[in-house]
């Protein structure tokens, strides 16, 4: 085992239903009240990381048609899992196999293969021509994302299945040997290392305090919330959630949202510290897997009770849910005024904002990688190994 810091140098499409007639009017008042709320990410032409930006929030106002349709699909040996990043003509996406694809948007084409040499659940995150994400072996790798050349690679002392997130030059990441991460984003060296009580499974958001300094807001496999100062690692709180948590937080203002194994969804005041309200189905007990979107002052998450829960953001409160055949673990995707969740028996849907099914595709596979949307694609992997993208009808 390397100790941390080691490094070294060295589909068959189905039907589509295609969406009933909408209100332009009523589209436009939609998308207006989500991008009002949602923060912007860096580019709306892309998605660069896991959940789209910093705060995790899984929106985007990028455009995409109303009618999708399969354009391409591209198929690896084994399974996806992880979600793919989309950053200018390129898709980036990993695999079971331990190989991540570098895939032309327009065609599928594939320009380059890198391969890491175990399995890849680590969502990649791009920024400034890098490619990043960690393995099951506990390796954190950077690439070349022109060439898929190796610009240098960390070592953990365990399985890296937490998506890499990155904000004033530090590099975070969580990690199977009880840790987070902070590493420097140019050449890998080990910032600081924050250990904890248990499996550090999700992914950090990024919040920013009262004197604007960058925190890492990190959920654990202890049932405990870190908030921890980025440049250093110092941890500046931590909220006692009480229960086993794999959801990544989404962040809008200053709450963070995320769910919990113990059929709960939080709603938590990082400001304050405390939780602020508690949403628990009273019908049915199966954990929240999954991470949520925010947007428009609603909170979208899919459970692995096969629904989607729709809730205020401010009081926890449920508008609405909306059964689907399978469990789902992939985490829902706003893009304007639709909302797209994916499941374990393979349907990928978009629903208005009422919940209500506008369109739908039955990939053939289950479904636990979480959609990515940019220029005009949605694209999503399956558990049999297959990527596809969808687009406008030519």
């Amino acid at each position: 085992m390397k100790r941390p810091g080691e490094r070294s140098t060295s589909g068959t499409a189905a039907a589509v239903i295609v969406p009933a007639a909408r209100s332009a009017a009523c589209c436009a008042t939609l998308a207006a009240a989500f991008i009002a709320v949602a923060p912007a990410p860096l580019c709306a032409s892309d998605w660069s990381r896991f959940r789209n930006d910093a705060q995790l929030t899984g929106f985007t106002d990028g455009a995409l048609p109303d009618a999708l349709q399969p354009l391409w699909s591209f198929q690896a040996d084994t399974g996806i899992e992880s979600t793919a990043a989309i950053v200018g003509s390129t898709v980036y996406v990993a695999s079971l196999d331990g190989n991540l694809f570098a895939l032309d948007l327009e065609t599928g084409a594939r320009k380059w293969t890198y391969a890491s040499g175990e399995a890849i659940k680590s969502s990649p995150a791009v920024h400034d021509g890098v490619v990043y994400f960690g393995d099951e072996g506990g390796i954190l790798h950077a690439v070349d994302a022109a060439s898929g050349s190796r610009r240098w690679t960390f070592a953990a002392e365990g399985g890296i299945i937490s998506s890499p997130n990155h904000a004033a030059g530090r590099l975070l990441f969580g990690s199977y040997d009880n840790s987070l991460y902070g590493l420097d984003l140019k050449d890998g060296t080990l910032a600081w290392r924050l250990e904890t009580e248990g499996y550090v499974h999700a992914t950090p958001a990024i919040w920013k305090g009262d004197d604007g300094e960058p925190l890492a807001v990190s959920a654990g496999c202890d049932g405990a919330l870190r908030l921890v100062r980025v440049k250093d690692g110092g941890e500046v709180r931590k909220i006692d959630l009480g229960a086993y948590v794999a959801s990544s937080p989404a962040i809008s203002g200053d709450r963070a949202f995320l769910g919990s194994f113990d059929n709960e969804v939080l709603g938590v005041d990082l400001r304050k510290g405390t939780i602020v309200w508690t949403y628990a189905p009273q019908d049915r007990e199966f954990p929240f897997y999954a991470s949520p979107a925010v947007a428009g002052g609603m909170v979208i998450i899919g459970g692995r009770d096969k629904r989607v829960h729709a809730l205020r953001a401010g009081t926890g409160e449920l508008i609405w849910s909306y059964a689907t055949r399978g469990r789902i673990d992939a985490s829902p995707v706003v893009q304007g005024d639709r909302i797209f969740v994916a499941s374990t028996s393979g349907e990928l849907l978009a629903l208005d904002r009422n919940g209500k099914p506008v369109w739908q595709f039955d990939a053939g596979s289950a479904i636990v990688a979480s959609p990515s949307i940019a220029a005009g694609r949605l694209i999503v992997g399956t558990v049999d190994g297959t990527l596809l993208c969808f687009g406008a009808p030519s």
